[in-house]
């Protein structure tokens, strides 16, 4: 554009020059045409100005631009230059990292290293420990050595006493033999098997002796801390029957309503139920005697049903007992199966529900026999829990073992066979049969549930307040004790105590060694197990001293 501008004005100049030359033939045209010109020339310097402020311009533009694109230009390199130190701090990073793997690499060998020296070293010193022991031991073994051979010396010298003193029993056996010479072949043979036999036992004795303390200390420990517990754990409240129930009676005047015309009623009431009533002076009550506590409840139950109802003749007395007695079948059959649910059996034949809902209305020495099995059942459960131990077989063995009692004094025989013979129809395991015949020993302990049944029915039986007997009945046990005791040779003296569960028996120290006195320990319980009916144990206790007195003057 700038080049075409120039033409122009190149172009106008020479034109002008021309029209200069021609002023003289032309005139005003050419004045005009140097005005044009000039215009022209005033165009064309406008024109210039413009083009130049136009190139001024695009050269700013151009400036800018270039700035702009120079602007850009670094800018992209402070990017590129930023790009490469982040790729350069990247590698630096990455380098580093490298560097510290290889570094914690070489750490962990050390450390690797250092745990291999450590546990060289341990098995160093281990090895070295051992044969330090190994030189302790030796130089241990060289003194027992040592030691063995002073003992082997003074058994030498042992030897040689007892070889001394067998040639004088010898030789006093000669002069035995030679008093001897006089009896006869049998007798001489007696004489001689009586003094073996003592021999025997006194050396029977002494190893059983040691046998049995070494046993108490080992299970004495374990077997109290096992009774303990299982007895802390169930402590049942005391229930003891007696002979008589008593009912109240609203006004003294129904007494004679209750003996009836010439006896008839009170006649009626005992055949029907096999109670005998007691009427005395004692005002507004009655006593009903018998030693069956389901005839004596049967009788209590329908008596006060009679005066409650008014109605008391012989026809509506036999009408009450039989329906009473019904409906005491049916309560003693639930109380057997709530009974059987509480111990958590419910596998039991429905048939023994009667006979052990029966066992509430059987006592023992006063003892209700029901709450007396439940405690047996929970006493040998828990032991055997305590021992590792079928706890439900030895719970069902408790419950069942003194099943007979409920029908033993209508069948003969003792309630333990008459249990196991019941059990057995009714199909109970055999671990509770063998616990029902073991506890009264008729039959030997095949299970260990059926010596734990036998050692909770001792416990129960014997614990304080749980059985009571009769006055007489203690005197009688009492000195039928001390005079099984008295019998035996060398009892000086003897003391049945604590209601008959333990005799203290008194021996003459200077006749009897202590091995003897342990023989006569046995032999006295023994024959009292033998001779003497008794609930619990009765334990044995012989006393052996030495006194030595001297006066001084």
């Amino acid at each position: 554009m700038f080049e075409i501008i120039i033409g122009i004005s190149g172009l106008a100049v020479g034109s002008a020059a021309g029209f200069i030359g021609c002023k003289t033939v032309y005139g005003k045209k050419l004045e005009e045409k140097v005005k044009e010109a000039e215009n022209i020339i005033k165009r064309k310097e406008a024109i210039e100005q413009e083009a130049k402020k136009e190139a001024e311009r695009e050269i700013e533009n151009l400036k800018r631009q270039a700035l702009q694109e120079a602007e850009s230009i670094k800018r992209e390199a402070e990017d590129l230059k930023r790009q490469q130190e982040l790729i350069i701090e990247k590698e630096i990073l990455k380098a580093r990292k490298e560097l510290e793997n290889e570094l914690k690499k070489e750490r962990e060998e050390l450390q690797a290293l250092e745990k291999t020296l450590m546990a060289r070293e341990a098995q160093l010193e281990k090895k070295l420990a051992r044969v330090e022991h190994r030189e302790e031991e030796i130089d241990k073994r060289w003194d027992e050595i040592q030691r063995l051979e002073k003992e082997i010396e003074e058994t030498k010298k042992e030897i040689e006493e007892r070889e001394a003193k067998i040639k004088e029993a010898e030789e006093r056996f000669e002069l035995e033999l030679q008093r001897i010479a006089s009896m006869t072949k049998e007798e001489a043979k007696q004489e001689l098997l009586r003094k073996v036999e003592e021999e025997a036992k006194l050396e029977a004795a002494k190893l059983m002796k040691e046998i049995e303390d070494q046993a108490r200390k080992e299970a004495d420990k374990e077997a109290k801390w096992n009774l303990v517990t299982a007895i802390q754990r169930l402590a049942p409240e005391i229930t003891t029957s007696y002979t008589v129930s008593v009912v109240d009676l609203p006004s003294n005047d129904l007494k004679g309503r209750i003996i009836g015309r010439e006896g008839r009623n009170i006649r009626a009431f005992e055949l029907e139920t096999g109670v005998d009533l007691i009427i005395d002076d004692t005002p507004d009550i009655v006593t009903i005697s018998s030693f069956d506590p389901l005839r004596r409840e049967i009788a209590k139950i329908s008596l006060e049903r009679l005066i409650a109802d008014g109605r008391i003749h012989p026809g509506r007395i036999e009408e009450v007992v039989s329906k009473v007695r019904e409906e005491m079948e049916e309560h003693v059959r639930k109380l057997g199966e709530e009974t059987c649910l509480e111990l958590g059996f419910t596998d039991v034949n429905p048939e023994l529900y009667y006979y052990i809902g029966k066992l509430n209305y059987r006592t023992s020495y006063t003892q209700n026999v029901l709450l007396h099995t439940k405690e047996v059942a929970y006493l040998a459960g828990m032991m055997a829990a305590e021992l590792g131990l079928d706890e439900k077989a030895a719970r069902r063995g408790g419950l069942m073992h003194d099943i007979g009692k409920a029908i033993s004094h209508e069948v003969g025989g003792s309630h333990s066979k008459i249990g196991a013979e019941l059990a057995k129809r009714y199909g109970e395991p055999d671990v509770v049969i063998n616990a029902i015949l073991y506890h009264h020993n008729d039959e030997p302990a095949r299970y260990p549930e059926a010596v734990l049944v036998a050692a909770a029915d001792a416990l129960s039986a014997a614990r304080p307040g749980a059985r009571r007997e009769a006055l007489q009945s203690y005197i009688n046990r009492l000195e039928k004790i001390e005079a099984i005791v008295n019998s035996f040779e060398n009892v000086e003296k003897s003391f049945a105590i604590q209601a008959g569960r333990e005799v203290r028996v008194i021996v003459n120290s200077e006749k009897l060694s202590d091995e003897e006195a342990y023989l006569l320990t046995k032999e006295i319980a023994k024959r009292i197990e033998n001779e003497v009916d008794f609930p619990g144990q009765i334990k044995v206790t012989t006393i052996r001293e030495s006194r030595f007195v001297e006066v001084a003057k």
